[in-house]
């Protein structure tokens, strides 16, 4: 039985407050409130388990915001003496023990964490202090591979990112041409991987050649300019060649990879970044 996984039960018993299900040998309660419709002994059902507030272990179909070993954006329901409780879904809070906090939770505010199972208490937790869990040394991603990433927080160089829910990344400022907040989650892809196997990542996806080049060139000039550029499709070769130094026709085919990119808008005016 995985504690804070979802694992397949099948019903064995039933009682007035719930069905019990036996999970690897063991029967726990489903709870009447969990149960659904028309379920019957020896019924299958795939259940979320967690601990209840005595630390017994007990099935939920509901569902959680995130498992043990995830990483997940939060909100921050109460503090206490011994921690702050995230809502992730459940009846029962996730807590975040002090030790646990790079700085001190605020209730109402939401904040990036990696669910885990102690195994001193054999609870499962969260945590702000995930470095323990992130091992760069076996990387299984590589170059241009399409990954999913988790904004996670803003620095110098750019924005760190959760990288598949395993690794760090980063997107470097100048890779960054939409407005990206902390626990938003995105497409992302392999850039570079560094000789120290850190991870360089792109929202956009990699390629090769003249067009991609136009695309760096035009995406560089409009950050350049506020996010503005008087051209468009109906601009002539000479203001494109005067601006961009490039040809009407390299311009128009990186204007429309950059718009089915959802990058930028094309207006009669000119090119926009959207925000």
């Amino acid at each position: 039985m995985k504690i804070g996984k979802y694992n397949e039960g099948k019903v064995v018993k039933e009682t007035d407050f719930g069905l019990y299900l036996e999970i690897d040998g063991e029967e726990i309660l489903l709870p009447n409130k969990y149960i659904p419709e028309n379920t019957q002994l020896d019924d299958k059902l795939n259940v979320f388990i967690y601990k209840d507030s005595e630390d017994r272990p007990i099935a939920t179909t509901l569902t959680p915001k995130a498992e043990v070993g995830d990483y997940a954006y939060l909100e921050v329901k109460d503090v206490s003496r011994i921690g702050a409780f995230l809502d992730w879904g459940l009846e029962k809070d996730l807590l975040v023990p002090y030790r646990e906090q790079r700085g001190k939770l605020k209730k109402g505010k939401s904040y990036v964490v990696r669910v885990y199972l102690d195994l001193e208490t054999d609870r499962i937790v969260a945590t702000e202090k995930f470095d323990r869990f992130v091992d760069h040394s076996d990387l299984d991603i590589s170059e241009n591979d399409e990954v999913d990433i988790l904004i996670y927080r803003y620095t110098d160089l750019g924005v760190e990112v959760i990288v598949n829910n395993k690794y760090y990344g980063l997107v470097y400022s100048d890779d960054i041409y939409k407005n990206l907040k902390i626990g938003q989650r995105y497409k992302g892809y392999i850039k570079k991987v560094r000789e120290d196997n850190k991870l360089d990542v792109s929202l956009r996806k990699p390629g090769y050649g003249r067009i991609e080049n136009a695309k760096d060139k035009i995406l560089k000039k409009l950050k350049e300019d506020d996010g503005f550029i008087s051209l468009n499709d109906k601009s002539s070769p000479h203001t494109i060649k005067r601006l961009l130094q490039m040809s009407k026709g390299t311009f128009k085919k990186a204007i429309g990879g950059l718009y089915k990119e959802e990058i930028i808008d094309i207006t009669d005016e000119g090119i926009r970044l959207r925000d």
